[in-house]
């Protein structure tokens, strides 16, 4: 009992060090922030924190990002479209995204941990390590990319950052409305909300037989957010293991998870050295694009004259 009380007030302590601390940095950051919106906003948040790491433990699904959209709403609500604007909506959505997701993944790690009969402690405070290392490490790749990359953030860029556009496209709605949407864009989201209702409930009623002849409308939807390499890449491992689990059902159902981990994670890691290599100058010996086919005419006349 002594342990507990004296846990919780640790927790309590340093949660009113943090609110007091951001209550100082935020307004240098949005000068429309208040101080009793932040305290508001952390008052809430480890409600918040607790039911997504309660979410992510039934279904392995992380909703941060609904809950940093849910702040967008709200706070552009209470703010109002003078108070602020965009700025203030996605401070909003980053600290309650911050706050939500390491709870998420702490769950994830104490489910993993669980499995593989590991200490709950040892976890935890792997994780409180690891999350101030990241406040030091993330900044300084941050910094690394954008002096690496002139044109990062840009939609033609290698690294577009397709969920900021997501994120500024919903601060925006909260501000303008639907006003600056293009034209058909709402009537075509409708449309196609429903069409991936419609898709998901004929495979229910297929069966697992049939249905999975049906694409899954998410799947198809993620190229559209990461762009056309993340679907290329995900349709090369989904035919390896398609051919392994001919070959060897066994296997690949064992260790299809571990090997898809580790080509995501090297995908990921390489883009750091890819970074240092952009910094120092080096360019690759040899480049491969794909271009439609009245461009590859119009090359093969250009290197032809």
């Amino acid at each position: 009992m002594l342990d507990s009380f004296a846990l919780l007030s640790i927790s309590a302590g340093q949660a009113f060090q943090i609110t007091s601390c951001h209550q100082e940095l935020l307004p240098h950051i949005s000068h429309h922030h208040k101080r009793y919106q932040i305290t508001v906003i952390y008052i809430f948040a480890p409600t918040l924190a607790f039911c997504n790491a309660f979410g992510c433990g039934l279904t392995g699904w992380s909703s941060a990002s609904m809950y940093g959209i849910l702040a967008i709403l709200t706070i552009g609500a209470w703010g109002g479209a003078s108070h602020g604007g965009v700025m203030t909506r996605l401070v909003a959505c980053g600290v309650i995204m911050s706050i939500t997701d390491p709870a998420s993944d702490l769950m994830q790690d104490f489910k993993t941990g669980y499995m593989t009969l590991a200490s709950r402690r040892s976890i935890f405070v792997s994780q409180v390590i690891g999350t101030e290392m990241g406040c030091v490490i993330s900044p300084c790749v941050v910094l690394i990319f954008y002096k690496a990359f002139t044109d990062i953030g840009y939609p033609t860029s290698e690294y577009p950052g397709p969920f900021a556009t997501v994120y500024y496209t919903m601060a925006r709605l909260g501000v303008e409305g639907f006003s600056p949407l293009p034209k058909h864009c709402l009537k075509l989201c409708c449309v196609f909300f429903a069409a991936a209702i419609l898709i998901n409930l004929i495979r229910d009623i297929l069966g697992k037989k049939r249905s999975w002849f049906i694409p899954l409308p998410m799947a198809m939807g993620m190229p559209f957010f990461l762009g056309s390499y993340f679907g290329i890449d995900m349709c090369v491992g989904s035919l390896i293991l398609y051919i392994w689990q001919k070959v060897n059902k066994a296997k690949a159902d064992a260790f299809g998870p571990a090997v898809a981990s580790g080509l995501i994670c090297g995908d990921g890691m390489w883009t750091l050295p890819n970074s240092i290599l952009a910094l120092a100058g080096v360019r690759p010996p040899i480049c491969m694009k794909f271009i439609s086919r009245a461009t590859n005419s119009r090359i093969d006349k250009f290197s032809g004259s």
